[in-house]
């Protein structure tokens, strides 16, 4: 009976990935590119990203490109079952299920650096930062590496600031191509499915609290508006600030806005956004979300410490009942509510991501001898490639600039404006 639970559990996962494949043409096309010139032949490649289709086709396309894979997941919730197994099935080597513990999770990242990875794509620095703290000797072994995310990106460059990032690294986050589509659109759109499937409320007519307008806090606030919800923006950036005003949303502090939210969406990569005092402003029945990479957006120790109850009030939303009698819920332990609690990002838009994260790891192997510094922009070229190909695979063609144009643009020539 295992071993036919075993085979339904990974044909699940097949099916998935081929549905994700069917709608990322960019990685297909790279796919059948990278089968032909193997640009990662005899080298292993660790990864560590929310482990569900997307990534997985993302996987198979570094594998099909002479890479062996040593994956991880990114988050002890977004790893989905049926996914590992169908990697696994793939003959990839994989070291992560849904739900582990601390320690488990810290034993899968342990696994995947002692594979003595020539090159890292991460999600969040962790695996770049184990690496360096426990694993020195393995570090000569690295070529580089590419770092998916805003949080990853911030912890780089304290590293690169203490002197203590040893190797470089592409920060594929800060690609045009990455982060104007999938922090905004991405982010903005899985949000709200990974709410909406996991509370089954409407937002229509309720009142919304996104903390932090980033690009993802662009594209909650805009899906949330989008949905019929009255949204307020907290900030701590007065130029952000303003752009939420100008954008039509209410702005304030997260203490006023606390009694007013019948929904909390923290996306800003720091830490303690939504704290004690905050819970005990919040209304009976306020729901709180984090779309931040890690679970300390809100503060979830300390809501349990302040808590004189807690039970699960459906999958995967635990109520918490404050001193005061009020009871607020929070979905998915506070973790990346759109992984957490759902399935991610839009194929359409991991397609530009991966493709970004494909082509930079792509181009740091060819070009390794020639980069000095630890802390890489995506090249423009690459990320206007990926556009372009982007462009092309939705049918939609461009103008280009004339020779004169070009000459004019970038001649030298000074106009004046008129």
């Amino acid at each position: 009976m295992s071993e036919i639970r075993d085979i339904a559990l990974w044909e699940s996962g097949e099916r998935k990935i081929q549905w994700v494949k069917g709608n990322m043409p960019l990685l297909r096309g790279i796919e059948a590119e990278f089968a032909k010139t193997k640009p990662f032949a005899g080298k292993r490649i660790a990864l560590s990203i929310h482990l569900e289709a997307k990534t997985a086709y993302l996987c198979r396309v570094l594998a099909a490109g002479g890479a062996e894979m040593y994956i991880t997941g990114s988050n002890p919730l977004s790893t989905q079952d049926d996914i590992a197994a169908a990697l696994v099935h793939s003959s990839l080597n994989v070291y992560a299920w849904h739900g582990v513990t601390p320690e488990e999770y810290e034993a899968h990242t342990r696994r995947v650096i002692e594979a003595k990875p020539h090159f890292i794509i991460d999600d969040g620095s962790d695996l770049v930062t184990l690496i360096h703290k426990e694993y020195p000797q393995y570090l000569a072994n690295v070529i580089g590496g590419c770092e998916e995310t805003t949080t990853g990106i911030l912890r780089l460059k304290a590293m690169a600031a203490a002197n203590e990032l040893k190797f470089p690294m592409m920060l594929v986050n800060d690609a045009d191509s990455k982060h104007l589509f999938d922090n905004r659109y991405g982010t903005g759109q899985s949000v709200w499915d990974g709410i909406n499937r996991t509370t089954n409320l409407i937002v229509a007519g309720k009142t919304v609290v996104i903390a932090g307008y980033g690009w993802c806090g662009k594209g909650a606030a805009m899906r949330a508006k989008g949905l019929g919800a009255k949204v307020i923006v907290t900030e701590v950036d007065p130029v952000k600030a303003i752009e939420a005003v100008m954008d039509g949303f209410t702005v304030m502090k997260m203490e006023d806005a606390a009694p007013l939210g019948d929904f909390f969406v923290t996306v800003t990569g720091c830490s303690h956004v939504i704290t004690e005092k905050s819970f005990l402003r919040m209304h009976e029945g306020a729901i709180l979300s984090n779309a931040g990479h890690f679970d300390v957006e809100v503060d979830m120790a300390g809501l349990r410490r302040l808590a004189v109850k807690s039970f699960e009030a459906r999958n995967n939303i635990t109520g918490y009942t404050l001193p005061n009698g009020v009871t607020v819920y929070v979905i998915a332990e506070g973790r990346l509510v759109n992984l957490a609690a759902g399935d991610g990002h839009p194929a359409e838009i991991m397609d530009m991501s991966f493709a970004i994260q494909a082509r930079s790891a792509e181009w740091l192997i060819a070009h390794r001898d020639a980069v000095t510094s630890v802390l890489n922009n995506v090249p423009r070229e690459v990320d206007e490639a990926v556009a372009r190909q982007k462009l092309a695979s939705m049918q939609i063609e461009i103008d280009t600039l004339t020779d004169e144009q070009r000459a004019y643009l970038y001649g030298g020539e000074s106009h004046a404006v008129l």
